[in-house]
């Protein structure tokens, strides 16, 4: 492995000597104003960027340490402050404010030896008006100027070095004093900004040196890829905060052995045979030749390409022949034999050295190839013993088959994977049935059957469709001359079969240009295999039931599984050295405490300090409610009268202002009752209606009353009323309709408060400034999903959605924004982009810069901190995500102010992982739930956690039923130098700030609320009769957020063009919609 040699800058240093290779220290006396953010020089002449004091005080009165004198010379700047206007005013977000001062811009300075930029560098100084507030500068300055569209490098600030280990090039740090001159000449407002350049591929393979190339009129940005040189933040240590305690993870310590692993390359051909051929081609290669050939070496091979042993062959290369038998069809006719020849080549050997030091935290490279090895070796022996899917095994022993109706059933199986954690090697193990996992039992259009009608020869095939016609009407040809034969006739001469139902169609087991007809009565379906369409609702709730398991049962299955799995008499195991403990891994954890809830002042309870997770409204009132003058109900249910209607609308409209809203009683127009296949025609007339009746004034919310099976109903609602009428809704069941719980009536107003702009609880802590990062500091976290078509789907779009806070300190309100994009793309396309307008040129928008915008207008500051939790990212993602999005971060942030770059913490959320945490002693009341679950808080970053990089377990939530999963986070980036204790805390305590029920839930809400909103989205599209579902985790030009692309089925099936989305309306956009 080759790699670039590292700088060896440092950042951050204390330098007296503005020199060019000192990396960034605290200033320099008589350094240029173009040189990069320092701690200020006291001679910096005026247009260096503001001070701390007043806008016009002598540049002469900064701080700076003495230093002697720079000899080369740049030409001086005059970019001055912020916000403010007048003779110091610069660019700003919004309308000049004369007595106000603002940010200073970033004055220019040299890269480290790159080309002198005069309008990028260093933090500048506070010009401003005479409410300046002087200059800012983080202690160590900016090791070199942002270069939008690459990663950033010394902008850690306070002299840390990054936590990312990339080579930093060197720059001087000096610049803005604390006492400045006056501000430079006004800069153009916003929307005069001229847009960043944007980064070519070629970012990727310059990472050592952080540079970018322009390119010309790109239509979005473009995706660096990935770079191994690339580091994620080390662990700032453990967590201290909460109360200790003990439980067990599902983690099974895997002893690592001592022997050398050598990998070999595999070619079998004739090429494209499946996986399982492969296997069986090798199996009776190492049944052959084992003793002989193979020097008694049993080895692991992937199905593939690679096959690897313990020590090695005795041979470099060798050439096999092997043969396979076709199995007897019963008829006396010979079997078929199948020729294959194999190559075995040596390829490389598995260093297990670099793992062990990996595992002790003393090499950052995950060693890969060793990892997968041993993953492949454990895996034999339950390939042969199960069903394999994925990295799950399926097989009826494991557990009772359950069935589904409509022709399914489930079965249990356990996922399997070799995991790097803090104690060493860890087997992780965890039991399965899923929605994506259960077995067919009648045909189905795409899986296997087997025929029949030829004895024991029961050959299989996969279903590519059904006849148009009847078996008695099908014909074909039997030989070249074109000789016609029915399909009855041909099986009854040729097989003796005759069939007896000609009037039902042929399964199609060929193609189009090569068909083959197969009578259902000869074929049965091939049993144990997977079905990925979508469930109805009947068999999703027969599967939840199936599933749902209390902890202590989950635990027993799981250690059942390893017994059976027996893998000290493995002889895989045995053969390669590795040793698996049987028992659960004792993990030591914490748990966090709840936070204080604010509450209106009105109310009888101000404040409230959740108990086990959960809480309740009684005696409290929303600590911001919002307000509903006009609003009407729209009824779709024939089983609900009008007068029920009216009294349920009343009962909601009361329980709302009791909440604490400001909740008109009487509705503007009284409920009318709608049919369901017209609701396109209802929604509009009545709105009209409604608007004629106020006279000028909005219409602020609507509720509906739906059937309880509504089909289509709900997302063509939503569709019309968010995209359409501008107009946010409210949905209720007919059956909590009739019931009128007060329980429901309370849930619902907390969602309707929402959606029109209120605000439920707010975190104490929040409102006294005590969160550590987010309170010092305006912040706005950003919360990101993108959801996939159900794999039964081959061109339905993919959905992005991102959601960001609009309030600071209170973090409690998210704007969201949704698009669609290219099937199955995992990398949001929309964050940031770049069209062409024909009379503007070149314009720049996105998600992100939409809500930064919209976080200014709502508060008035540009955040200087970005917290970003990303969910729906698997681990081998890590990097690509990271590398595109945080790209688009900083280009969204640049195109608003072209050297604005707040500092950014990336946090990969994910919930579809298999580790479990279970309480060290199931029957000690003071460590569980009610549930029988952990404790809500509980955090874990020891043990299992990764070996040396920061990430964590949270158990945020109260169980209900079933065992809790936890949220695994592992942070990609940081910026803002969390801790441990800060990160878990915050993220433990904003899953209390949830705004749709009064509960603390799994997943940190930012990310919760951007899965709604992706799942919201879904229904903006054009109605599919496809049974496509939707799973968690190319963009169209045009400006804006809301929009993005739609497919049109091509011909073989391929999304080959795509159409935008349409967009929310405005007043959608800014409130919590998706609630």
């Amino acid at each position: 492995m080759v790699r670039k040699k590292r700088s060896e800058a440092t950042g951050g240093e204390e330098s007296s000597e503005g020199q060019s290779s000192s990396g960034g220290g605290r200033g320099g006396a008589q350094a240029p104003p173009s040189r990069g953010g320092g701690r200020g020089g006291a001679q910096a002449p005026p247009s260096s960027g503001g001070g701390r004091g007043g806008a016009q005080a002598p540049p002469s009165s900064g701080g700076g340490r003495p230093g002697p004198p720079v000899q080369q010379q740049y030409p001086p700047l005059q970019q001055g402050g912020g916000r403010g206007a007048g003779q110091q005013g610069g660019r700003g977000w919004g309308p000049s404010q004369p007595q106000q001062g603002g940010r200073g811009g970033y004055s220019g300075g040299p890269q480290g030896g790159a080309p002198f930029q005069p309008q990028q560098g260093g933090r500048g100084g506070y010009a401003g008006g005479p409410q300046g507030h002087g200059g800012y500068s983080p202690q160590g300055g900016m090791a070199a100027p942002p270069q939008f569209g690459a990663l950033p490098t010394g902008y850690q600030g306070r002299g840390q070095p990054p936590p990312m280990q990339v080579p930093q090039p060197r720059a001087v740090g000096v610049g803005g004093g604390f006492t400045g001159g006056p501000g430079g000449p006004p800069l153009p407002e916003l929307h005069q900004a001229k847009a960043p350049a944007l980064s070519s591929p070629a970012v990727a393979q310059q990472l050592q040196q952080l540079a970018i190339e322009p390119q010309e009129a790109p239509s979005q940005a473009i995706a660096p890829v990935s770079s191994k040189s690339l580091r994620f933040p080390l662990r700032p240590g453990k967590g201290k905060n909460g109360t200790k305690c003990v439980v067990k993870a599902n983690h099974f310590f895997a002893e690592l052995p001592d022997k050398d692993l050598h990998q070999y390359d595999v070619s079998i051909s004739p090429e494209g045979t499946s996986r399982g051929v492969n296997r069986a081609v090798i199996a009776e290669l190492v049944k052959l030749y084992r003793l002989s050939h193979l020097g008694n070496r049993l080895p692991a091979y992937d199905g593939r390409k690679s096959l690897y042993t313990a020590g090695p062959l005795p041979f470099a290369t060798r050439e096999f022949s092997i043969t396979l038998i076709d199995e007897d069809d019963g008829t006396g006719a010979p079997r078929r034999e199948r020729q294959f020849r194999v190559v075995i080549k040596f390829a490389a050997r598995a260093d297990l050295h670099h793992l062990g030091m990996f595992l002790q935290g003393k090499q950052a490279d995950a060693p890969q190839e060793a990892l997968q090895v041993l993953d492949i070796v454990l895996r034999e022996l339950p390939t042969k013993n199960y069903t394999p899917v994925g990295r799950s095994f399926y097989n009826p022993s494991l557990g009772k088959r359950q069935t589904l109706g409509e022709g399914l059933e489930s079965w249990r199986g356990f996922y399997q994977s070799i995991r790097p954690t803090q104690m060493g090697l860890s087997l992780n193990i965890g039991k399965h049935t899923d929605f994506s996992f259960v077995v067919i039992k009648k045909a189905l259009r795409g899986v296997k059957v087997e025929v029949t009608h030829r004895g024991n020869m029961r050959r299989k095939y996969r279903i590519f469709g059904l006849t148009s016609q009847a078996t008695r009407e099908l014909t074909f040809p039997v030989d070249e001359r074109g000789t016609i034969k029915s399909v009855v006739q041909y099986f009854q001469e040729t097989y003796g079969f005759v069939i007896q139902n000609t009037h039902w169609p042929c399964l199609q087991v060929g193609s189009q240009q090569r068909p083959n007809f197969l009578p259902m009565e000869v074929c049965k379906i091939v049993e144990g295999q997977r079905y990925s369409k979508r469930l109805n609702e009947r068999q999703i709730t027969a599967l939840l039931k199936v599933t749902c398991q209390r902890p202590y049962d989950r635990e027993m299955d799981i250690l059942k599984t390893v017994r059976a799995n027996a893998y000290d008499k493995d002889d895989y195991a045995k053969e390669f050295g590795i040793k698996i403990s049987d028992k659960l891994a004792a993990v030591e954890a914490r748990v966090l405490p709840a936070p204080w809830l604010k509450y209106h002042e009105t109310g009888k309870e101000k404040d409230c300090l959740p108990q086990v997770g959960q809480w309740n409204m009684m005696n409290k009132k929303m600590v911001n409610g919002g307000t509903v003058n006009n609003w009407m109900c729209i009824n779709f249910s024939r089983n609900v009268q009008e007068s029920v209607a009216r009294g349920f609308c009343h009962e909601l409209a009361q329980m709302c202002a009791v909440s604490g809203m400001a909740f008109r009683l009487e509705p503007v127009l009284p409920a009318y009752q709608a049919r369901p296949d017209q609701v396109e025609r209802a929604l509009k007339t009545r709105y009209q209606e409604a608007l004629t009746r106020l006279q000028g004034r909005e219409l602020d919310l609507l509720i509906v009353i739906l059937p309880d099976n509504n089909g289509p109903l709900y997302g063509d609602l939503k569709r019309i009323c968010e995209t359409d009428l501008g107009l946010v809704s409210q949905c209720c069941l007919t059956k909590h309709v009739f019931k009128m719980n007060k329980q429901y009536l309370a849930n619902v107003a907390l969602k309707i408060n929402v959606k029109v702009g209120g605000r439920n609880t707010v975190l104490i802590d929040a409102l006294s400034r005590r969160i550590p990062v987010v309170s010092d500091e305006p912040t706005i976290i950003f919360g990101a999903d993108v959801t996939h078509p159900h794999p039964g789907e081959d061109s339905s779009p993919s959905i992005a959605a991102v959601v960001a806070s609009q309030d600071w300190p209170e973090i409690t309100k998210y704007a969201g924004l949704v698009c669609a994009q290219a099937h199955r793309q995992e990398l949001i396309q929309d964050l940031y982009k770049v069209w062409q307008d024909p009379q503007k040129g070149t314009m720049t928008g996105g998600m992100v810069k939409d809500l930064l915008r919209s976080f200014h207008k709502a508060t008035g500051q540009k955040p200087s901190r970005i917290i970003f939790y990303r969910d729906g990212v698997s681990e081998g993602q890590f990097y690509q995500v990271l590398l595109y999005e945080l790209d688009a971060i900083r280009k969204a942030c640049a195109s608003l102010e072209p050297n604005y770059q707040p500092r950014v913490t990336f946090v990969v959320v994910q919930k579809r992982h298999h580790t479990r945490l279970f309480a060290n002693n199931h029957n000690d009341r003071r460590t569980i739930d009610r549930s029988g679950n952990i404790l809500p808080g509980t955090v874990v970053d020891s043990k299992i956690c990764h070996p040396t990089e920061f990430d964590f377990y949270l158990c945020s939530h109260a169980g209900i039923q079933g065992t809790s999963r936890p949220a695994h986070y592992h942070v990609l980036w940081d910026e803002n130098n969390f801790s441990a204790d800060g990160l878990q805390s915050l993220t433990n305590n904003l899953c209390y700030t949830y705004a749709r029920c009064t509960r603390s839930v799994s997943i940190v809400p930012p990310a919760y609320y951007a899965h709604l909103a992706a799942f919201r989205a879904r229904f903006y599209m054009e109605p599919d009769n496809s049974d496509s579902g939707s799973l968690s985790s190319g963009a169209a030009a045009g400006r804006g957020a809301g929009t993005g692309v739609r497919p049109t089925r091509a011909q073989g099936g391929n999304a080959a063009a795509v159409r935008p989305l349409p967009s929310l309306k405005d007043n959608v956009k800014r409130v919590m919609f998706y609630c």
